[in-house]
């Protein structure tokens, strides 16, 4: 692996240690105080400033360590963080998601920006408050002020952090030289993932005596006997007595990106306890472990002193190996044993763990999943064909292969499978930035953000969900003089959420603001040329403008609105996704905007139809029952409509036939089946086909990839019996049914 797969990896962790970070200052600033909570997010920005350390990411490492040292204060309760200290912390957390994304991809960060944040970090760390912001915050208390120097930290918590009290590139920190030196008795046991991950137990007994004096003694009780020894086992550790001091937080950083995979006990020794090194239990080895250093200007015989009971274990290791080849030949018994150990062992240490897969190599199985499930869906057609009375044995297999497949397609689509949650944490930074710019005080709530859902609709849902939080920011919630006018508090709340509901994802989007002005809306609308003045709207019919293309209320531009383009954006974006979006308002109440997503692109469950002899497949996700109409609840209307009655109400009735033209005349609805299906903004509308075959699921072939988009259709399928069958876009029949072709639908698509 070279240095750039290495890099590489420090960033995808990188995006994994910011998204905890911003996980954890979030339930922060909801007033969580836990102090594991304070600890992950220390964590967080240490781990980054390690890793960028490796890499002489000199920025980003200046600016981590400023932060991290204003973050150890609130960890040992120096500094309260209230709600102005909580709002530097959001904008540091930020710039240092921006000093990442520069340092990954070549660009810059805005320097007085940063610099602007290390003072305020700075005056942080040195008790001194900043001052409120101008713009009101609900129930807002009174900046707390610095507390005044706490006494030295208390023993480490189960997190095993505490404050590190060292320099760096001159930020902060406190007088090394005044520091106390302190004895401790350290444990050392690496476990034998330690060496499988590629870590050396030499070089972190090196970095552990740059603390101070130390003795130290390895214990090879452990060790058995050739014709047992595993290769790949850990035998030996290590009893050390050092003098630090960094306390003890110090020694275990030594050892942090090594602490998930070895024992490690740290303790104290109390002053009177403290010997002469010669009174240890031990026998001590005393050597430079300095000397394994490159720069260190030691002799080489020091060097072979210091590295000659770590090497021990290794050329042991090496022995063992050599016999273990000799030994799996003359006993296989014995082998059959140590790779059974072995195994357990495996399974025990790796349980919980994940794996980064190229998205190329998933995609391929996805693909290959769908081709095995059309070709089972053949063979099965093809036996029962051939088997009238399927009951033969290749029938009752076939059966079970299909439900293997299933499981199999199901396994393979829960792995593309993420949960929404970095969309939505995307969201925070987006809310805090513009609110900052428009001089309000919001607050993003969000819920159901381990929904997961195909990466396909994550990866595409950024960009409306990014228009539609600044939209709601900049026109939704009010200003909060106009809030405390109206009797609201002076914080605005935009809560976004996200839930399963029949096969899909629904995620809505509320805000306490002022709503839709109808009335104004209504103006524009007509002021741009996009109603008739004299055109008769319902609520909803007014509310849906604002997605038409062109729209906008906004009375001058600006760098967040005004030019038209943002909820047209959000509608053709969703319904690219095969999804629909609707709007409810209530005027000084708030609105509410719900999207509703498919789970995933590649498999769709779906109802198998005939109309006019052609096949086609309605998304079941779309139906919402199936009726055998009669002559009684048929009823016309108009020149050429029709309405069915269902339970004391009427719902127009849409010949699927004919609106695709695959027909030229009106069926008869008495030798058809309808198909009640609810569409985004055109209400409940009954489909009218020739047939039912059966309810099955299928795998999604693109017709914009393979041949060209078909006004009406979604996309196709491919059957057990070979043929291709196109799935039907409700959305789209629907609208045409309200007076629309389908190729003015079309181009209103791609219009707006």
């Amino acid at each position: 692996m070279d240095m750039n797969e290495i890099k590489e990896i420090f960033f995808q962790e990188c995006e994994e240690q910011l998204a905890e970070l911003e996980s954890g200052l979030l339930k922060m600033n909801d007033g969580d105080r836990d102090p594991e909570t304070v600890n992950a997010v220390f964590r967080a920005v240490h781990s980054i400033k390690g890793g960028a350390g490796a890499f002489g990411l000199d920025d980003l490492v200046a600016f981590a360590h400023v932060f991290e040292t204003t973050l150890d204060c609130v960890r040992s309760n120096k500094l309260e963080p209230g709600p102005e200290v909580m709002k530097v912390m959001l904008k540091s957390a930020d710039v240092l998601a921006d000093l990442v994304s520069a340092s990954r991809d070549g660009g810059s960060v805005d320097e007085s920006r940063s610099s602007g944040l290390v003072k305020e970090l700075e005056a942080l760390a040195n008790g001194e408050m900043p001052a409120p912001s101008a713009a009101p915050v609900a129930a807002a208390k009174p900046a707390p002020k610095a507390a005044a120097p706490a006494p030295a930290a208390a023993p480490s918590d189960d997190s095993g952090f505490q404050p590190i009290p060292f320099t760096f590139d001159g930020f902060g920190g406190e007088d090394e030289a005044a520091a106390e030196i302190s004895t401790f008795d350290v444990t050392f046991k690496p476990r034998r993932d330690l060496y499988s991950k590629g870590n050396e137990a030499a070089l972190l007994l090196r970095d552990l005596s740059r603390l101070g004096e130390m003795s130290i003694n390895c214990n090879m009780d452990d060790l058995p006997s050739l014709d047992d020894i595993d290769p790949e086992a850990a035998y030996f550790h290590w009893t050390i007595q050092i003098k630090a001091e960094k306390g003890e937080e110090g020694i275990r950083q030594v050892f942090e990106f090594a602490e998930w995979d070895c024992d490690l006990d740290v303790k104290l020794r109390e002053p009177e306890a403290a010997a002469p090194t010669e009174e240890l239990p031990m026998v001590p080895v005393p050597f430079d472990l300095s000397a394994l250093d490159d720069s260190a200007d030691a002799p080489e015989e020091t060097v072979a002193a210091a590295v000659e009971a770590a090497e021990t274990a290794s050329n042991v290791m090496k022995m063992a190996a050599s016999a273990a080849k000799t030994e799996k030949k003359e006993s296989p018994a014995a082998a059959a044993a140590a790779a059974a150990a072995a195994a357990a062992a495996q399974a025990n240490n790796t349980a919980g763990q994940t794996i980064r897969v190229d998205l190329d190599r998933v995609d391929r199985l996805i693909n290959l999943v769908g081709e095995l499930v059309i070709n089972q869906a053949m063979l099965s057609q093809s036996v029962i064909e051939n088997d009238a009375t399927g009951t033969s044995a290749v029938n009752m297999g076939l059966e079970e292969l299909q439900q293997l497949t299933r499981e199999i397609q199901d396994s393979v689509m829960a792995i593309r499978a993420q949960p929404v949650k970095p969309v939505f944490q995307r969201m925070s930074r987006i809310v805090r930035e513009v609110a900052d710019m428009v001089g309000k005080s919001i607050r993003l709530v969000t819920e159901g953000e381990n929904t997961e859902v195909d990466k396909t609709v994550i990866d595409k849902l950024a960009e409306p969900l990014t228009h539609m939080i600044r939209n709601a920011v900049d026109h939704g919630i009010e200003s909060p003089e106009k809030r405390a006018a109206a009797g609201k508090e002076p914080e605005g709340t935009i809560k976004l959420t996200a839930k399963h509901r029949s096969g899909r994802i629904v995620i809505e989007l509320v805000d306490d603001g002022a709503g839709i002005n109808r009335e104004r809306v209504r103006q524009k609308a007509i002021d741009n040329e996009l109603i008739a003045a004299d055109a008769n709207l319902t609520d909803e019919e007014i509310d849906n403008l604002i997605f038409a293309p062109g729209f906008s209320t906004a009375d001058k531009i600006s760098d967040i609105s005004g030019r038209g383009v943002g909820m047209d954006v959000v509608k053709r974006s969703i319904q690219a996704l095969g999804g629909r979006i609707s709007i409810t308002s209530r005027p000084g109440l708030g609105s509410t905007f719900t999207m509703s997503l498919p789970l995933t692109l590649a498999v769709l469950d779906g109802m198998v139809v005939t109309v006019a002899g052609q096949t086609l497949v309605v998304p079941l996700t779309a139906i919402v029952e199936t009726l055998q109409p009669e002559a009684q609840n048929i009823h016309s209307f108009g020149a050429n409509q029709r309405l069915i009655s269902i339970r004391n109400s009427f719902c127009p009735l849409v010949d699927v036939g004919r609106i695709l033209n695959f027909r030229g005349i009106q069926a008869n609805p008495m030798e058809g089946v309808a198909l009640l299906v609810e569409s985004e903004g055109g209400g409940q509308r009954a489909l009218m086909v020739d047939a039912i075959q059966g309810q099955r699921q299928v795998v999604i072939k693109s017709l914009e990839a393979n041949y060209t988009h078909v006004p009406g259709i979604a996309a196709a399928t491919i059957l057990g019996d070979g043929r291709v069958a196109l799935i039907l876009d409700v959305d789209a029949v629907v609208a045409a049914s309200r007076g629309h072709s389908l190729k003015q639908e079309m181009s209103l698509a791609v219009a707006g």
